[in-house]
């Protein structure tokens, strides 16, 4: 045979195979069954009271059924409670966990989480006008605070609260949950070590699939401050600088989104300090599924993180090659992303790391987005002066 020359020796001739640092799933198995080889938490004295860390979930909408069904499957935390308006959706939510009726609030109630010693954090998923009140209420009571986007709705609101956290000394994290998805995450730490050398261009496309309901439209704060502020903070987190100047351009296509004085498609160039330039192109809607990516070009290469799908299958058949459609929504495709921010959120209070999302970095963010408005109000390049 030609190829017996190049007979391997047996695998259990040599050191043991390990995972490749990729393998984020390996690594959530070792964590599974208390093996932590590359966090070390396990060297990390945990105090006693927090080694169930107990949590208050404020609202059952998109992101809130989300955070309920990572927080029942997660061993390190007890719900404590689940404040909803809706009494439809919080019997629904009771029959599905099997919640006892002491952990059901409506917000009327909501003073019990907040005088509860034994809370340890709250986690916000209620509409973005509430934010500022519950975020107050939980640091003026010592609990820890994971909040959705965005933290108010003033900048000077934003401000107050950050300063708050640090005055009471308790963490508050702002819910910029693509940062924590292990793709894009990945892309991040191999850019920041060189392998495409000095960046030249960062590429992002956010095209929603179903468009959100027009109730949701209405208080959502518009397409920059509901979509946009995502893709800003990813390119600026990739990049690890801000942008000096913005250009934002959008239209509506879709008539009930016109009719509420939005927009549904929006192209946004953004200048950086270091030379680099960002574009972005958002869509309220593509047919297709969920489209997402991210590509980042510099002298050495290119990387890029494109679309997931729910199987890695191709058929052929006479009629060509196919391929399963793109994950349906944002719940799917940053499945793991949420799982993982709610993780960090745990190593937080628990002490096993410091909070990777800064109040300054929030602020800034902020900024930038309210620097679009002003671009795409003005048909101009705008200047960001932070």
């Amino acid at each position: 045979m030609a190829t017996t020359k190049y007979r391997a020796p047996s695998p259990y001739a040599k050191d043991r195979q390990k995972a490749h640092v990729t393998d984020f799933k390996h690594q959530r198995y070792l964590e599974s069954i208390g093996f932590d080889p590359s966090m070390k938490k396990d060297e990390v004295l945990i105090q006693e009271d927090l080694k169930v860390i107990n949590v208050a979930l404020f609202g059952l909408g998109r992101a809130g059924s989300i955070h309920l069904a990572n927080i029942m499957r997660n061993t390190r935390i007890c719900l404590k409670y689940v404040v909803e308006e809706d009494h439809q959706r919080m019997k629904c939510v009771q029959a599905k966990w099997h919640l006892p009726d002491n952990v059901l609030l409506f917000p009327e109630e909501s003073e019990k989480v907040f005088r509860d010693p034994s809370v340890h954090g709250i986690i916000i998923a209620t509409p973005t006008f509430t934010h500022k009140d519950l975020i107050v209420q939980g640091l003026n009571a010592e609990k820890a605070v994971f909040c959705e986007k965005p933290i108010a709705e003033e900048y000077e609101s934003v401000r107050h609260c950050y300063e708050l956290a640090k005055k009471v000394d308790k963490p508050l994290l702002c819910a910029f949950n693509r940062r924590f998805d292990p793709s894009f995450s990945h892309l991040r730490d191999q850019v920041h070590s060189g392998v495409v050398g000095q960046v030249h261009m960062v590429k992002t496309v956010a095209r929603d699939s179903p468009p959100a309901p027009v109730d949701y439209l209405k208080i959502s704060g518009g397409i920059l401050h509901d979509c946009a502020v995502h893709d800003v903070d990813l390119i600026c987190w990739v990049l690890g600088e801000y942008p000096t100047h913005v250009f934002a351009s959008g239209t509506a296509f879709i008539p009930e989104v016109a009719e509420i004085n939005d927009q549904d498609t929006v192209a946004i160039t953004m200048r950086f300090p270091s030379g680099a330039i960002s574009m972005t192109d958002l869509s309220r809607n593509a047919v297709y599924g969920y489209d997402q990516r991210l590509e980042v070009f510099g002298p050495k290469g290119m990387m890029i993180a494109g679309n997931e799908r729910p199987y890695n299958v191709t058929t052929s058949t006479e009629q060509g090659k196919s391929e399963p459609p793109l994950f349906y929504s944002f719940p799917s495709r940053y499945c793991d992303g949420y799982i993982k921010e709610l993780d960090h959120f745990c190593d937080i209070i628990q002490g096993l790391d410091e909070i990777s999302i800064s109040g300054d970095n929030t602020l800034r963010i902020s900024t930038i987005i309210s620097a679009l408005e002003v671009s795409n109000a003005t048909g101009k390049m705008t200047e960001v002066k932070y």
